[in-house]
């Protein structure tokens, strides 16, 4: 994405995490940890308002799931991540792997794949968003996503081979965007069959414990009106093409889950373009939806390239407009946001410019991504946290150290605003405590920040340090300062 963006720009101008008598157990009922909508919040099934940091885990090829191995996922990748305080996992539920041979008919190989790790994911408290991810359609065009019968090549097109362009530019080809174009108008009945594959989805995980919903579409692509996205925004693309789609495939869910989050995505290049957005709320359904956003500063890849006179200092602007822009949206639709892409990078600086934009808001996180995983639609290598995928030691420490942050994963009231300092480790927060929430609010601290340990204080309520993990209990509703310092 932010090589897309960059090109055009060009040519136009330990302890556990699930709180105290949880379990990861299948089931269904109050208790178990889902989380739901309450105004533009994630909330738990305590009712505490839910801030996720986490990562995505897309396994761009067959068998489109990581193999369980060290350079896939294991128990250990599990560990790790609860070790560093990464309480939720963006997890590539490919269509590809769901309906492989046709349309409507599920292989539960595939689910059973995904399941070994949902169930590593979620008996350590990881709250998981199940994406269908697609970068430029299908193989055929150099990317990965959608099913095989799913991607018959269209008239004029196919009267000649198709000659491979590299991501992201393969989006540009008339081919492709016809292709894209096709899908929106439903052509052959392609749309619905996507709607059922969603059905499919929502079916298997409609009772899974720490489900955070379904992310519908991975960037959609506007098709082949694409370039009036870079400076309006295309909103006929979104009342005439996403918006029924994104409905389509919210009614789908709705007939066998009726209360798990459905995410909409914006058109693709919102992500690196500061442009609007125009999404509208679907009438009947304003519970449970979601706006899975994605934030990609052109700046950043001019940087990667190596070329002078590009500095990452100029996101400060850039993310400030996305993130804005984004609770705007949000706001519109009746939904909550999550920036559910971010980063792609090893350039310590522009990490951190967006991790504290999205503190400062409030912003829940996927960063992207936790490895590399052979990586066949990505503009550079630079994007995973390790130097080798299947040795967990060789973290890039600095990147890691930006990540992993002190923040409140669930708060018992009203969340008033945090800060947390990525070099020194101190740590602010105020809320107004709920009494009648029967859990604490709870904060990770991070170890990278405090090796030696920390000192608490909380304003009013009980404090109680669990390893990395601060649990605030409050009988009364009042306003609460807690501070974290590091110790020397």
């Amino acid at each position: 994405m932010r090589r897309a963006v960059a090109v055009l720009l060009g040519l136009l101008v330990p302890l556990v995490v699930a709180p105290a008598g949880h379990s990861a157990a299948a089931g269904t009922g109050p208790q178990v940890p889902r989380l739901h909508r309450e105004g533009g919040h994630l909330v738990d099934q305590y009712g505490r308002t839910v801030i996720v940091h986490g990562l995505n885990l897309v396994w761009k090829r067959p068998p489109y799931a990581p193999p369980d191995t060290p350079a896939g996922f294991t128990a250990a990748d599990a560990d790790w991540l609860q070790r560093y305080g990464f309480n939720g996992a963006r997890v590539g539920m490919l269509w590809a792997g769901v309906t492989p041979t046709q349309p409507g008919v599920a292989d539960p190989a595939y689910f059973a794949k995904w399941d070994r790790v949902v169930n590593l994911l979620a008996g350590r408290g990881i709250w998981m968003q199940f994406d269908q991810h697609q970068d430029m359609w299908n193989e055929t065009y150099g990317g990965e996503g959608v099913p095989a019968w799913a991607a018959k090549r269209p008239l004029p097109y196919a009267l000649l081979p198709y000659a491979p362009v590299p991501f992201p530019e393969g989006y540009w080809t008339p081919e492709v965007s016809t292709v894209f174009d096709n899908f929106w108008a439903n052509q052959g009945g392609l749309q619905d069959a996507w709607a059922t594959y969603w059905k499919l989805v929502a079916q298997h995980y409609r009772d899974q414990p720490y489900s955070m919903g379904y992310d519908l579409m991975n960037e959609p692509w506007a098709g082949n009106e694409w370039s009036t996205c870079m400076t309006t925004g295309c909103p006929q693309t979104y009342s005439q093409e996403l918006q029924p789609a994104m409905t389509k495939g919210l009614q789908a869910v709705r007939q066998v889950d009726p209360n798990g989050i459905v995410w909409w995505e914006p058109q693709q290049l919102s992500s690196g373009v500061q442009t609007p957005t125009f999404f509208t709320a679907p009438p009947g359904d304003e519970q449970n939806l979601g706006y899975s956003w994605h934030n990609y500063c052109t700046w950043v890849f001019l940087q990667s390239t190596g070329l002078p006179l590009f500095n990452t200092d100029n996101c400060r602007s850039f993310t400030e407009n996305r993130e804005q822009t984004a609770i705007a949206q949000a706001d519109t639709m009746h939904a909550a946001p999550l920036m559910s892409e971010w980063g792609a990078t090893d350039d310590v600086n522009a990490i951190g410019i967006d991790a504290e934009s999205a503190d400062a808001h409030a912003m829940s996180w996927m960063y992207w991504a936790y490895k590399h995983w052979d990586d066949p639609t990505t503009a550079d290598s630079a994007q995973g946290l390790f130097t080798d995928d299947a040795d967990l030691s060789t973290v890039k420490t600095a990147k890691l150290r930006r990540l992993v942050r002190t923040y409140p994963q669930a708060t018992a009231g009203t969340l008033l605003g945090y800060r947390y300092d990525a070099d020194t480790g101190q740590f602010t927060m105020s809320y107004r405590s709920d009494p009648s929430i029967d859990a604490p609010t709870r904060i990770f601290v991070s170890p990278l920040t405090s090796p030696h340990g920390f000192d608490v204080t909380a304003s009013a309520g009980g404090v109680a340090v669990h390893g990395s993990y601060v649990d605030l209990h409050a009988d009364t509703a009042e306003e609460i300062q807690v501070t974290i310092t590091p110790r020397a």
